[in-house]
């Protein structure tokens, strides 16, 4: 039988053993985070997702927050003049001005968005800004651009000798047709490949991010229909169209012709019948089917994408047409680019 003595001393030893692991824990976390607490992933669109991804990660292995991850990440296109979609070098309207969206969304569910923003490479940090300094959501055009000076952004021309070559062939014709999955073969570091004059494109990158934490934050950022209407402006910087997510739930992000995203509040739509118990790829599916429900004959001649990501890690997407591709990183893999299901093939 143990007595008074032994039992303190023996209370005593554990308690110290216990401090001991304790700390040992916390000093194993602060040098390798990745393997105590959570393991965080994050996603984007096309297959410029890959390197956005790869910027993305630096913050996420050393244990920061998703809501930086996916800002950092984001700003890989908005800065690479060959990607036509998004940012720098971004496509312009029918007017030749370069017109960016953004929209970002952090765990507490706090966002931030800007539209018809000129003149800024990275106008995924103005919508942070929008979100962190002021009262509103959004801010556009004019306003937008009078914020981002006022707290330091620079002034720059977004219109580069290639996408304004681009502007005025298409100025020849004026065609105003979408191209579907377009956005695949621009980002093609080894080959190049321009676009005709008589074309544009419609994407974004759209990113979901996981931290160690197992707190998400997601991102949307683009330039925009090429050649379209000036002042017009689609999904990608409205929060439950082009992005939106629930920390309890998940996220899901957009891509393709906006004003069919909006007009079912896509993102939205996803993470709600996530919460219903959908997996990522079914939520995706049935946003994409209340399109080509509602407008058969529209939903033949566009490309409209949703992906998601939910609570546990599990993504997928699901888009009208074939051809649209999402990037995937993890500490397993860094450079997985999936191809997404769509209803036609």
């Amino acid at each position: 039988m143990l007595d008074r003595r032994k039992f303190i001393k023996a209370s005593a030893l554990s308690a110290v053993a216990l401090a001991v692991d304790k700390s040992s824990a916390t000093a194993m976390v602060a040098s390798n985070p990745l393997s105590i607490i959570g393991k965080p992933i994050v996603i984007s669109t096309w297959d410029f997702g890959i390197p956005a991804n790869k910027a993305a990660w630096k913050v996420l292995e050393k244990g920061g927050r998703a809501l930086d991850a996916v800002e950092e990440g984001v700003h890989v296109p908005e800065a690479d003049p060959s990607i036509q979609t998004v940012g720098y070098g971004g496509l312009p309207d029918r007017d030749g001005h370069v017109t960016l969206d953004a929209c970002i969304m952090d765990e507490f569910g706090n966002c931030g968005a800007v539209a018809g923003l000129e003149h800024i490479v990275h106008p995924i940090s103005v919508a942070r800004m929008v979100m962190e300094k002021t009262p509103h959501v959004m801010l556009v055009g004019d306003g937008a651009l009078q914020f981002a000076l006022e707290n330091g952004f620079k002034k720059e021309n977004l219109l580069t000798k290639e996408s304004e070559a681009a502007w005025k062939e298409w100025l020849k014709t004026a065609k105003y047709a979408p191209v579907m999955n377009v956005e695949n073969k621009l980002y093609d570091k080894a080959a190049p490949t321009k676009l005709p004059g008589n074309q544009y494109n419609h994407d974004t990158i759209g990113m979901l991010a996981i931290d160690i934490k197992g707190n998400l934050s997601g991102a949307c950022t683009t330039s925009g229909m090429a050649y379209k209407l000036r002042g017009r402006v689609g999904d990608s910087p409205i929060i439950g169209a082009g992005l939106y997510l629930d920390n309890e739930i998940g996220g899901a992000t957009s891509t393709g012709v906006g004003e069919e995203v909006i007009r079912n509040v896509g993102s939205f739509l996803v993470v709600e019948l996530m919460r219903q118990g959908f997996s990522p790829e079914e939520a995706c599916k049935e946003a994409v089917m209340r399109i080509i429900k509602k407008k058969p004959e529209i939903a033949k001649k566009i490309q409209v994408g949703f992906l998601a990501l939910n609570k546990k890690g599990e993504y997928g997407a699901y888009a009208i047409q074939t051809g649209f591709s999402y990037a995937v990183c993890t500490a397993e893999k860094n450079d997985l680019l999936i191809p997404g299901k769509s209803f036609y093939k």
